[in-house]
């Protein structure tokens, strides 16, 4: 057995619970963008955009802490987690070096690695059985 595979619960489950704290910009919208990206956005638009993204980030988080725990749903949420987490490494280093400096830097590291690491889950394990679509 891979080792990736013997302990995938823990690597969800740690990757879920640094997600979650993303709840932080559903509650603090304007600290979370300048502890981020040093910056903020301003208007009750740029809020309420803020806190979505940060209430949809810690669901991602609660969705990985739970597929941990339920593997018949683990394809699934690595899938999407991993998705998600790529796609915000993606844009952040679109911008270049602009906002590493911030916390978005820390997550870039981390979220890649996490990638990296469902990744490797995912080959790893191959198909499970049912989740075919003979």
């Amino acid at each position: 057995m891979h080792v990736i595979v013997a302990h995938i619960r823990w690597v969800m489950v740690i990757s879920g619970v640094l997600t979650s704290t993303m709840v932080h910009a559903a509650l603090a919208p304007d600290a979370a963008m300048m502890s981020s990206f040093g910056e903020t956005l301003t208007g009750p638009a740029a809020t309420l955009v803020v806190r979505s993204w940060g209430a949809l980030i810690a669901l991602v988080g609660l969705m990985l802490i739970y597929g941990a725990f339920v593997p018949q749903t683990r394809t699934l949420v690595l899938i999407v987690g991993a998705a998600s987490k790529a796609f915000f490494v993606g844009l952040v280093l679109s911008h270049g070096t602009r906002y590493l400096g911030y916390q978005a830097g820390i997550a870039v590291i981390i979220d890649s690695v996490i990638v990296l690491l469902f990744g490797w889950y995912l080959l790893a394990a191959g198909t499970p059985k049912g989740d075919s679509h003979d």
